[in-house]
């Protein structure tokens, strides 16, 4: 093999390992502070929203407003509303 091809392959998979090693770094950062961190407010919508499969009524009063009786009926049974 040439000299020059061995130095080039040498090269590419130090450079290869580095990327990895770096990846592995910053990503196992990442992974604890994520853990650590915790909701800053009490807002329960916040909270819902961790969970896909929950729904949450938006009770605003300006919400309310415009929202049709059957819409309102569906939200207080606790189903995520089909109605507009």
């Amino acid at each position: 093999m040439d000299p020059r091809k061995t130095v080039i392959a040498a090269i590419a998979g130090a450079s290869m390992l580095g990327g990895v090693a770096l990846g592995a770094a910053f990503s196992a950062g990442s992974s604890v502070n994520a853990a650590t961190n915790t909701p800053n407010s009490g807002n329960a919508r916040a909270d819902a929203s961790a969970s896909p499969g929950v729904f949450v009524s938006n009770e605003d009063p300006a919400h309310e407003a415009t929202e049709s009786a059957e819409r309102e009926a569906q939200e207080n049974a606790g189903q995520r509303p089909t109605v507009p």
